[in-house]
């Protein structure tokens, strides 16, 4: 691989400093993150006062640590685009965060295409359960296999795993960025890389691009395997679909939503640019390649959703706490009025008696 226009994509993928003056796409980072750090924080606050009951949950709450390690990151992206901080805002955003937000990124796919197969389990067990028949047992032994995937224990263990691999294959991307930087010679991130390092960078973005096209295959066979089951339920029984389907239907609906935004566009255009070597220098494809990197930041900004949608605890905590702070301002709004109207009316009960000691002295 040609390292030298791999590094200035690398670098432009960061530093958009030449898109639209350098101005367009920090103020855009700059709303996603204001907006996702209240909606993640709402999330947080609420997720974690649930307990783990549950594989979903479990994959739930680790998206929304992977999306908080993301909102971390785009403080020094955006001081960096903009200029701020110095060369040294730079070398962090290199050798660290940058290193951070892919980690998470990819972390909280892994969660998603997790979920997705957790909501399949679910959802054939449950319409395989419904029937007798030869196809429809079998059908239930194999999604037996994956039944350990609703288990709380084995969902904490395979979280930690995923965690844990796809921190260590993305760790040496920090350590072997280790290159004495300074001002005249931090052109390009990758410069900072060792010659190891060049190669586990080139390593790292195939593992990564593997990751994506593997979970989006699983999160096609889930969807399409989900709508087969609710057909072929609906078929039999000729009436509305029962509760669990429709919900396990709109939950991973959504999460196709939200994957196919943020992720699809951003890889499917890597996919291009790794291919064709002479698209490389090509300004245009930068900016596009950058564009669709924003569009799998706002990635924090869209999970919520997915937490609202799939989890009924979380929606219903949701709920519970706006209804209940709407009530407590009606509330403050009502003894507000009524302490108005009785300052009013004792006002008038004074203004009486000062009238009947009047007229009596006449």
């Amino acid at each position: 691989m040609d390292h030298q226009n791999t590094s200035q994509s690398d670098y432009s993928s960061i530093f958009p400093r030449q898109c639209c003056g350098g101005v367009v796409l920090p103020s855009l980072y700059i709303l996603t993150f204001v907006v996702g750090l209240a909606l993640n924080s709402v999330a947080a606050c609420i997720f974690f006062r649930v307990p783990s009951d549950s594989g979903l949950v479990v994959y739930l709450k680790n998206m929304v640590v992977a999306d908080l390690l993301m909102l971390f990151t785009f403080p020094f992206k955006i001081a960096a685009d903009l200029g701020l901080g110095g060369w040294q805002m730079y070398v962090v955003t290199c050798r660290y965060t940058a290193v951070l937000f892919y980690c998470s990124m990819y972390v909280g796919m892994v969660f998603m295409g997790l979920i997705s197969l957790e909501r399949y389990v679910k959802i054939a067990r449950h319409t395989s359960s419904t029937t007798s028949s030869t196809s429809s047992r079998s059908r239930l032994c194999r999604v037996s296999m994956l039944l350990l995937l609703q288990r709380v224990g084995f969902a904490q263990g395979l979280a930690l795993f995923t965690w844990s691999f796809l921190f260590l294959c993305l760790l040496p991307n920090v350590v072997l960025t280790s290159k004495p930087a300074n001002e005249t010679n931090l052109q390009l991130c990758m410069e900072l890389k060792t010659l190891l390092g060049l190669q586990w960078h080139d390593f790292s973005v195939f593992f990564n691009n593997a990751l994506f096209w593997l979970t989006l295959s699983l999160l096609f066979f889930c969807y399409t395997s989900i709508a087969c089951h609710l057909y072929r339920s609906y078929r039999r029984v000729r009436h509305d679909e029962s509760d669990v389907c429709r919900k396990s239907k709109r939950s991973i609906f959504s999460i196709l939503i939200v994957f196919f935004v943020c992720f699809v566009p951003h890889h499917v255009l890597l996919l291009l640019y790794t291919l064709c070597e002479k698209w490389k220098s090509n300004f245009l494809l930068l900016q596009l390649k950058e564009a669709t990197l924003f569009l799998s930041a706002i990635n924090v900004c869209l999970d919520p959703v997915i937490y609202f949608l799939m989890c009924r605890t979380f929606r219903e905590s949701l709920i519970r706490k706006l209804s209940g702070r709407r009530g407590r301002r009606e509330r403050w709004k009502g003894s507000h009025t009524t302490g108005q109207s009785v300052t009013y009316l004792g006002g008038g009960q004074e203004v009486r008696k000062g009238e009947e000691e009047t007229s009596e002295g006449g």
